[in-house]
């Protein structure tokens, strides 16, 4: 019970105090109270008016941010996404250039010998042609030089005999003249 007095007496002494420090600075309960009305009604028009759409404002820009965060997180994700394709389809289009060169290659080894039988054959044919023209130039000038031969034997044998041949004995003297050049040309 005695602490009960001593509490008691230290509120009334508080309030004693507080009451002679507040007219020793001027202090007007009156207006004081009035004042402390007026901030509380100040207070809750700003509150009600200014806070909820300051509030509104800041729950709008939050909502933004979260959604640019979410948004640059989508973006950043397809961009990983975008460039492992990009690497991916860089990779396919490596083997296949590299698939293409190998192609390419083959079939040009495959052209290349190709082209070489094709001309292989084509010499083989023009040596073959070259040599059939030069039998055949052989044949024409070998038949050219029996005639001449035959020609020269007929006129020296004319001239030794000193009379002119008959067409029968030219042509006699002819054939003995070129069985002998084939006979000496098949014993060379």
């Amino acid at each position: 019970m005695q602490e009960l007095l001593i509490i008691g007496s230290l509120i009334t002494d508080l309030g004693q105090t507080a009451t002679e420090t507040a007219q020793r600075f001027g202090l007007n309960w009156q207006q004081f109270f009035a004042q402390a009305i007026n901030f509380c009604i100040v207070a809750g028009v700003l509150w009600f008016f200014a806070s909820k759409p300051i509030i509104k404002l800041l729950e709008e820009r939050k909502q933004r941010i979260a959604q640019s965060v979410a948004d640059s997180k989508r973006i950043k994700e397809e961009l990983e996404a975008a460039e492992a394709g990009r690497q991916q389809i860089l990779t396919k289009a490596a083997e296949e250039a590299k698939a293409l060169i190998v192609e390419a290659r083959t079939l040009a080894s495959q052209l290349r010998e190709q082209e070489s039988q094709k001309a292989v054959v084509a010499a083989e044919e023009i040596i073959a042609k070259a040599k059939e023209v030069a039998d055949a130039d052989y044949s024409k000038m070998l038949e050219q030089l029996k005639g001449e031969v035959c020609r020269l034997v007929v006129d020296t044998t004319a001239k030794v005999i000193g009379k002119a041949l008959s067409p029968e004995d030219q042509k006699r003297l002819s054939d003995e003249a070129l069985t002998q050049l084939n006979a000496g040309g098949q014993n060379s």
